[in-house]
């Protein structure tokens, strides 16, 4: 327990410092969302920003090309993906593909854990996004994946903070240790930094609020990324596996009034994901 509440008081100590490199969301991403909104989205100009970005083009045709999306024939232009999955899917490959090289680490053992963790987050956007439109909140779907996205992004965060601070140089940082620390801290940290990013309360809360005990049946979004954190803990996507859970005894399966069949359906849609979040 001491240990734990050294690393907990090194870590906070090195963030508070304004020492951490934090890492800033993708502007290009942004656009791109920013021009889906829009009554009439150009395609054009979606190419363009995707393209402009070397990184995030990349990474937009290698999830294109993955086996969840892939057709008969690869696609091998921006402008060819965004044809073949249409704008609204573009618009979540993108941030998927933006979250994916949003945090990059050298430490073996931090890089396992950051991939695990990302795999998590983009397995999450894509069950909350199913659950929106299975409960017929077609107007929840996009708010849902990006919250969903975004809702574990403390623990990214708090993994690249502890690469910068050089507290695993020791060799006393154990991995369960580090989980601990993660565990405790992220909701927390998660939500400074999204209030750092500017983001909308309704995301920064979400980050803040996801492992409260309770839950407001009202808040149907933070509903949503409650259970697509369940059903990705059951299917052990990303660092924790719970494969005994009963998603449909869960309440927030009764609160939006899931069925068995429902979640079994979501279980297939995500087993299916597991290659295009590797």
């Amino acid at each position: 327990m001491s240990g734990t509440k050294s690393f907990i008081d090194a870590i906070e100590k090195f963030i508070q410092s304004g020492k951490v490199n934090l890492p800033v969301f993708n502007p290009n991403a942004m656009r791109v969302q920013q021009e889906l909104i829009r009554t009439d989205p150009d395609m054009h100009v979606i190419e363009k920003l995707i393209v402009r970005d070397q990184a995030l083009a990349s990474e937009v045709l290698k999830i294109a090309n993955s086996s969840f999306y892939r057709g008969l024939v690869e696609v091998k232009t921006v402008k060819a993906a965004i044809i073949r999955l249409g704008m609204r899917e573009i618009g979540r490959v993108v941030l998927i593909a933006a979250s994916k090289t949003q945090f990059r680490i050298g430490d073996k053992e931090l890089r396992y854990i950051m991939q695990k963790l990302w795999q998590h987050s983009a397995g999450n956007g894509i069950a909350a996004n199913w659950i929106a439109k299975k409960c017929d909140y077609e107007e929840l779907g996009g708010h849902a994946f990006f919250a969903g996205l975004l809702h574990d992004i403390g623990k990214l965060f708090l993994v690249t903070a502890i690469e910068q601070a050089k507290l695993r140089k020791s060799g006393k940082i154990t991995r369960a240790l580090l989980m601990e620390v993660i565990d405790t801290l992220h909701t927390a940290e998660g939500y400074a930094l999204m209030k750092k990013w500017n983001m909308p309360d309704q995301y920064a809360e979400i980050v803040r609020d996801h492992h409260e005990p309770e839950v407001d049946p009202k808040d149907t979004l933070l509903v949503i990324i409650r259970l697509a954190d369940k059903v990705c803990h059951k299917l052990s996507i990303g660092l924790k596996s719970d494969p005994d859970i009963n998603l449909a005894a869960t309440p927030e399966a009764h609160i939006l009034e899931l069925t068995e069949v429902d979640l079994a359906e979501l279980e297939i849609l995500l087993e299916d994901s597991k290659a295009l979040v590797k």
